[in-house]
This record gives C-alpha cells, sequence and structure tokens, in this order.
C-alpha cells in the first residue's frame, strides 16, 4: 500500500493540497474511488484513508494505524561537507535505515564549499530525497535535514545530544572497537545519538579536539576504513541491530 506524507494535523474529509503529492497520488499512481493509501500526518501517526473523489482529491479516513517504524533512539547524522552527490545519496540510504536527522557541516578538510544560495538549494533537493526515501520505507517521519553554513554554529548544536560518537579513522586504525558498542548499549529509549563523521579527507586533528570538548568519543568502525557516503550506514545498521533485533 502506497504511503504519503501530509503536512498539517488531520481533516474531516480531507483534501490533498500539495501539489506534488496530489501529482503522484492522481496522476502517477492514478488512484481511484475507493482505493486505500497510509497517509502520515505532523503527529507521526499513520493513518488508514480511502479515496472519495479523485476530481478534487478528497479522501476519508478509516481508521489509526498501530505501526511504528522508527528506531528507538534518536539519531542524528552529520557528515562533513562531501564531493559531488554523495549527501544524497547519504540522505536516501541513511532516511531508510532510521535516522531522525541528517546534518553536515563545513568540515576543515572538505573540498565541497558551499555558499548561502547553494545550501538553500541543496537543502531542498535534500529534503525531497528525504521525504521519497521514508515513504518507501514506510517511516512516521521525514528527517530533520540541516546543513550548516558555520563550524561555530554546529559546534554550538552539540549540547543538544545525550551522546556523540565520532568516526575516527586513527582509533579505526589502532584497533579500537569497543566506544560504538558500549555507547549504544547505554542508551535509553529516546536518547538522543549524534554520530559525527568526517569528508573524503576525514576529520582534521583540531576537529577531534574540539568535537572531545564538547563531550565526544571517537570510535572505530570495524577493522576496514570505509568511505565517507558508507560510514553512516554502518553506523545507523549497528544501532539498528543493537536496539532492534538483540533483545
Amino acid at each position: 500500500m502506497q504511503q504519503y506524507f501530509i503536512k498539517g494535523n488531520p481533516q474531516y474529509p480531507l483534501v490533498v493540497t500539495d501539489k506534488d503529492t496530489a501529482k503522484h497520488m492522481f496522476s502517477v499512481m492514478r488512484l481511484k474511488e475507493g482505493d486505500q493509501v497510509t497517509l502520515v500526518f505532523d503527529d507521526g501517526v499513520k493513518r488508514l484513508t480511502r479515496v472519495l473523489d479523485p476530481s478534487n482529491q478528497s479522501l476519508e479516513i478509516m481508521e489509526e494505524l498501530v505501526d511504528n517504524t522508527e528506531l528507538p533512539v534518536q539519531v542524528t547524522i552529520a557528515s562533513g561537507f562531501p564531493k559531488g552527490d554523495k549527501l544524497e545519496f547519504i540522505t536516501q540510504k541513511a532516511t531508510e535505515l532510521g535516522a531522525c536527522a541528517l546534518w553536515a557541516f563545513p568540515a576543515d578538510w572538505s573540498v565541497a564549499k558551499w555558499d548561502g544560495k547553494k545550501l538553500a538549494k541543496k537543502s531542498e533537493k535534500l529534503e525531497k530525497i528525504a521525504q521519497g526515501a521514508a515513504e518507501q520505507s514506510k517511516r512516521n517521519l521525514i528527517p530533520e535535514i540541516r546543513l550548516f553554513d558555520k563550524k561555530a554554529a554546529f559546534l554550538a548544536a552539540l549540547a543538544d545530544f545525550d551522546r556523540i560518537v565520532v568516526a575516527y579513522e586513527e582509533a579505526a586504525k589502532e584497533g579500537e572497537a569497543a566506544t560504538l558498542l558500549q555507547t549504544v548499549k547505554g542508551l535509553a529509549k529516546g536518547d538522543k545519538l549524534l554520530f559525527i563523521f568526517g569528508p573524503e579527507g576525514g576529520l582534521s586533528p583540531d576537529e577531534i579536539v574540539a568535537f572531545r570538548q564538547a563531550g565526544a568519543v571517537s570510535a572505530g568502525l570495524g577493522p576496514r576504513i570505509l568511505r565517507a557516503e558508507t560510514a553512516p550506514l554502518y553506523a545507523l545498521s549497528a544501532v539498528s541491530v543493537l536496539t532492534e533485533l538483540i533483545q
């Protein structure tokens, strides 16, 4: 069954006003009277709905669905600006894996340089990717997209988290293997966990110091060196296994 996110609160009857959503529902998918579809509003609750009239894009809500697909902890992924379309890839796959927010910041060794106008355009693109991935993976929410233009603003935002883990290449080289496991196992339901990843060139020593001063711990992600777009997916998969699959 198709799922869509609708901004605002449920209305009776409901009329789909977002042009992109309406186009996909009634032109691409060709929903007709009586067809059922799942809608998710700002409250994160999934509701089973039925099409009343495709001509005016109206539906009726039939029932609330008991279906929560969110991770038991709130995981934010923060990446140093990577090259090319890697952030788009990270956004799509991290959304599928359960991230609640996707951030990016100008790291010391970031090759990509984005000004305010480019950041706004990039953010809009990432928001659409996140929504599509959230609908495909049947999420209860669309991850927040936040792109920082200054590292100082990013550092200030670190105070909002219960735990912060920095994926550090040197820790992996030294064989560090316990920090990620210990950190995730120490989380309580609803805790906010932030993972920080560098761009292609990694994080500078000065950045590691700054993140540690903000309360972060550095961790290796296994014995292999992962790419900038692979490491976040490894971390999210580990969180899923440790918090959802292992009881």
